[in-house]
């Protein structure tokens, strides 16, 4: 089901189960299974704050667990999604500097895991030219840490500055490390056009996130226009995995998953 067509190759991102792991349903080391067993999908993008508050590699044990699960499953770790460690484009010398080794640790867990990248944001607070400033800076390091591990640090469009493209592609310009990288989301713009947007951030992109929120009666998606955001993706050669990421409400996170999966596998063929 999940892969029906041999040119599109989906990852499921775990904010898609979020509900049911802060309720207890399910944990963090149960991903792999399901993302198998229920939907099909051999490749699974985590969540930093949805790993049972094992975030360092110093717990070796627990990640020879998840490891070991998605041997067991055959899936592949694709990437870390991190959030809650601080601001990498923090005005504050000191804080910033903080945030960048609070994400060492995610590095050095994807490089257990066999991820190729940690996702990052490139927050801030102060003038739109202060925090491009001070998030060159924190990526340019990050990325230099990271490349001792062969991972990448790429950016999601994720609200504020970063969901701005004539804001955040000046930035991993700057950075100019072939590990920084973007990680375009369909659904995280206010006020830019989403597919222009989209479009722009194709060429540094690592990673794309396929957001889903409702779908109509034809099991099309209400807010984004897939087949058109898919085109977008398809001719910019991009040729990693999408991230299936349903974030509605009206389904459950299973049938929404089942839904997007579906979507995204009629119309990236066409």
């Amino acid at each position: 089901m999940a892969n029906s067509q041999d040119n599109v190759k989906l990852s499921l991102a775990e904010w898609s189960l979020h509900r049911a792991i802060q309720t207890g349903k399910m944990t963090n080391l149960d991903f792999p299974r399901i993302a198998r067993t229920q939907f099909n999908i051999g490749a699974i993008e985590y969540v930093s704050v949805l790993f049972d508050g094992k975030s360092s590699v110093e717990d070796l044990v627990y990640l020879q667990k998840l490891k070991n699960e998605c041997d067991k499953y055959k899936v592949v770790s694709n990437l870390i999604m991190v959030d809650h460690e601080g601001d990498l484009g923090d005005t504050n010398l000191v804080k910033r500097n903080t945030a960048v080794e609070n994400h060492y640790k995610w590095v050095q867990a994807a490089k257990f895991l066999g991820c190729h990248s940690i996702r990052v944001n490139a927050a801030g607070e102060g003038t739109t030219e202060e925090v491009q400033k001070a998030a060159i800076d924190g990526l340019s390091k990050l990325c230099e840490y990271a490349s001792k591990f062969g991972i990448n640090v790429i950016v999601e469009n994720h609200w504020g500055n970063s969901s701005n493209p004539e804001w955040l592609i000046p930035v991993i310009q700057a950075v100019n490390k072939s590990n920084c990288g973007l990680l375009p989301d369909f659904g995280n713009f206010d006020k830019a056009d989403r597919y222009v947007a989209v479009a722009q951030m194709m060429p540094y992109s690592k990673g794309v996130s396929a957001k889903s929120y409702e779908f109509d009666e034809h099991g099309n998606e209400t807010k984004v226009d897939f087949k058109k955001m898919l085109e977008i993706v398809k001719k910019s050669g991009y040729k990693g995995y999408i991230g299936v990421e349903y974030e509605g409400v009206r389904l459950s996170e299973e049938d929404g998953i089942k839904a997007t999966i579906e979507l995204i596998n009629r119309t990236y063929a066409r």
